[in-house]
């Protein structure tokens, strides 16, 4: 749960009768590749589980260490956010397509 001091006093004020702190839960999902929308790397299960949130924290790997490989060879947190980014757009517009013949008969 999230402490919030203000929430008991909220509480006491409104007499409640049951208090339901906010709860967040992190989950890492990693696996996202360049071609992830069209099947590549985790692709699919990866943008499954990605629908599935509320909210996107992007962490992107900004440091070298030769132990540790990166999927491009390469360490550009720019150009992995912008990968994520663009496969995250078409895997909407591909939810889209799928949804318009039903959209339009209902249209």
């Amino acid at each position: 749960a999230v402490p919030e001091p203000r929430l008991l006093k909220l509480a006491s004020i409104t007499k409640s009768a049951q208090i339901v702190p906010a709860r967040m839960q992190f989950v890492d999902i990693a696996g996202l590749v360049k071609g992830a929308s069209q099947g590549e790397g985790l692709g699919n299960q990866f943008l499954a589980n990605i629908r599935e949130t509320d909210a996107v924290i992007y962490v992107l790997r900004c440091f070298d260490d030769d132990d540790i490989t990166h999927v491009t060879g390469r360490i550009d947190p720019l150009s992995d956010f912008e990968v994520v980014e663009t496969e995250l757009m078409l895997a909407d517009l591909e939810s889209l397509e799928k949804r318009r013949p039903a959209i339009e008969k209902k249209a």
